[in-house]
């Protein structure tokens, strides 16, 4: 890839075939940056070898991150729109021409499949890249009708006419999460730039290495320097300080809610613009009446797609009286034939998760569900895997509301059934939590499925599936987050709006 990498960092971060990386540099004002505390290892989940060595930004150099994006932010708010798509559509390109490097790498660090790798980590990003490009062109104006005011202390009276503009935030500090280190810093990342923002991104600690990567595919695009920067660090003091700079006009972080609610205390003391997408704890109503094998395909899901770390998840399944025993029956068997194992193989369908210390939380929050009174019917046991950090898809039936591994997110291949007698008790049941992400109907009474849908206090509700469209505004209620992304939604996140008034 023709990036000049001849500033003052490591000048050889090339991609090896098997995902290895070398050591990178920060990227800080379109410069290539030796980091002031060292590097620290990423290790593969699936094998704990070291895929690359991440640099150690001090808090200082988080700080000149931010204020290279202040810099920037005057000349790239006010390049063209047009000029700002070209650029975004040239980075799509190529992050697809360099696709099979790229989920190398990505399926190195994160643990997903190749499959998973290839499609919804790297072919997404470069999908919202091209998106966010026509994005860049979509109006910022809207003529509002104009208004017949009475004369007044104000001033004379008359006809005044407005418009409502939106304009760039300003500088953007993007803190995303491990479980998609392409698709998720991607879905920030290019709805800020197309509004013609400037980007400090703060990747999770464990896959940091695929955003530089993109960091080299924007530069290669013709980005200016300082528009987008990059730094990480295994500690929070990195990502405090970009969240805490002077610099920073908005945040948008995707993780827990725990982490998300000392940022939005920080936000709060400088009034920073807020867009947070946190934890799920997602429910599936199944009634009696549904296509269940729709339903298990779409629940089963959990114990696959990214070995259950995603806050999308249908993890809490609310199944009817009359069709709970068979429901529990075909969750239990698909999950007992999930392949499990090397996510470079294609037989496998399960990886790891992300490290040994989440392995260790899942593991403790399936022993305390069976202790709660949870009947164990799949899973519950370590894969007998020589290395890498595994756990077996599993289903914890006959749960109850007030368990803890009902009520918390694990975050990983575990689901939990609960039976409901009626509509009523099944939406009653469904709200019964902190959350409210996305939850999940299934019936073939589809007034009966929409009806109940309107009822659930979620950001989104699938109904008899768990596809996703696109341009559908994405976010939580509750504890799951603040604001909306995705489509246009996400430009206007990532804008401010201003009224223009004139007399007519």
């Amino acid at each position: 890839m023709a990036v000049d990498r001849a500033a003052d960092g490591p000048t050889d971060t090339s991609t090896g075939t098997d995902g290895t990386a070398i050591e990178d540099a920060l990227f800080i004002g379109g410069r290539w940056t030796a980091p002031e505390r060292g590097h620290y290892d990423v290790l593969n989940p699936a094998t704990e070898r070291v895929v690359g060595r991440a640099p150690e930004a001090s808090p200082e150099q988080a700080l000149a991150a931010t204020a290279a994006a202040r810099q920037a932010l005057d000349g790239w708010s006010r390049t063209r729109p047009e000029e700002r798509g070209r650029i975004l559509e040239r980075a799509g390109r190529i992050i697809l021409r360099e696709l099979k490097p790229y989920a190398a790498l990505a399926g190195a660090e994160s643990g997903a499949t190749a499959a998973t790798a290839r499609g919804m980590q790297v072919g997404v990003a470069a999908a919202r890249f091209l998106r966010y490009a026509r994005g860049a062109l979509e109006p910022t104006e809207t003529a509002l009708l104009p208004q017949l005011n009475e004369a007044s202390a104000m001033g004379a009276g008359g006809v005044f006419g407005a418009l409502a503009i939106r304009q760039p935030v300003g500088v953007v500090a993007c803190v995303t999460s491990y479980n998609n280190p392409w698709a998720n810093p991607a879905g920030k990342v290019a709805p800020a730039l197309a509004m013609g923002n400037t980007v400090v991104v703060k990747p999770a600690p464990q896959d940091p290495l695929s955003v530089y990567r993109m960091a080299e595919a924007l530069t290669e695009a013709g980005l200016p320097p300082g528009v987008l920067n990059v730094v990480t660090g295994s500690g929070a003091d990195v990502g405090e300080a970009v969240v805490g700079s002077p610099d920073t006009d908005m945040v948008s972080f995707t993780g827990s809610t725990a982490v998300g609610q000392r940022i939005a205390e920080t936000c709060g003391r400088g009034m920073k613009r807020q867009l947070m997408e946190l934890g799920g704890k997602g429910a599936a109503l199944v009634f009696d009446d549904a296509d269940l094998d729709s339903a298990v395909t779409g629940i089963g899901t959990t114990f696959s797609f990214y070995s259950g770390q995603i806050c999308t998840a249908p993890t809490r399944v609310l199944a009817q009286r009359a069709v709970y025993p068979r429901l529990v029956e075909r969750l239990a068997g698909y999950a007992r034939r999930l392949v499990v194992g090397d996510p470079a193989q294609p037989a496998t369908v399960v990886g790891p998760v992300i490290s040994a210390a989440h392995r260790d939380r899942v593991e403790a929050y399936v022993a305390l569900g069976r202790k709660e009174g949870a009947t164990l019917l799949a899973g519950g046991e370590r894969p007998p895997l020589e290395r890498g950090f595994y756990v077996a898809p599993t289903l914890l039936a006959d749960c109850a509301p007030d368990m803890r591994v009902v009520r918390e997110e694990i975050f990983g291949p575990v689901v939990v059934v609960l039976p409901f007698d009626d509509e009523d008790e099944g939406v009653a049941l469904a709200n019964d939590s902190d959350y409210g992400l996305i939850d999940y109907v299934w019936s073939a009474d589809v007034p009966r499925a929409f009806r109940v849908a309107r009822r659930l206090r979620a950001g989104g509700v699938g109904i008899n599936t768990v596809g996703r469209n696109m341009e559908a505004p994405f976010g939580g209620f509750k504890r799951s987050g603040v604001g909306r992304d995705v489509g246009s939604y996400a430009l206007h996140a990532y804008s401010e709006t201003q009224s223009l008034v004139w007399p007519g």
